[in-house]
């Protein structure tokens, strides 16, 4: 049996009392809910690949501001080493989205919590990161070294 590591990473950007959020179309019935997120691909690292995967996602330029750590999730058989980050939003660039992305939109805490309650979040690691982010868990970038 091959097992196969996904390498990820996804990113808290928050704007007063909102959370960026991405609306994903995943083939089912419904929508779902994630933080900006993606694939780390071959020769880029976690840091370069969020700046990429938020851009593609949500249209807007961030700025890296910590590193909330390594979150490791198991699912259906797959194993995803899924690197956390923290981010302020600096400028939206209007530019297309991927394509699976059906929209973006700034949520409350307490809003996210009702879409997990529902089943519409993409993972269990979305209420987590917010949580370790509000509580002030993360580290310097500096503890990457791309």
């Amino acid at each position: 049996m091959t097992h196969t590591l996904h390498s990820t990473c996804a990113c808290v950007i928050q704007q007063d009392e909102r959370f960026l959020m991405v609306e994903e179309a995943r083939g089912g019935a419904a929508t779902v809910f994630n933080q900006p997120a993606g694939h780390i691909e071959p020769g880029e690292g976690p840091m370069a690949a969020m700046l990429r995967e938020v851009a593609e996602e949500t249209a807007w330029q961030v700025t890296l501001t910590g590193y909330l750590g390594l979150y490791i999730f198991h699912t259906r058989g797959k194993t995803f080493h899924s690197h956390g980050f923290i981010a302020t939003p600096v400028t939206f660039l209007a530019t297309p989205l991927d394509t699976d992305i059906t929209a973006t939109h700034w949520l409350t805490l307490t809003e996210i919590q009702v879409l997990d309650s529902a089943g519409r979040l993409r993972s269990p690691l979305v209420v987590t990161r917010i949580e370790d982010a509000l509580k002030g868990n993360g580290y310097p970038l500096d503890v990457i070294r791309e």
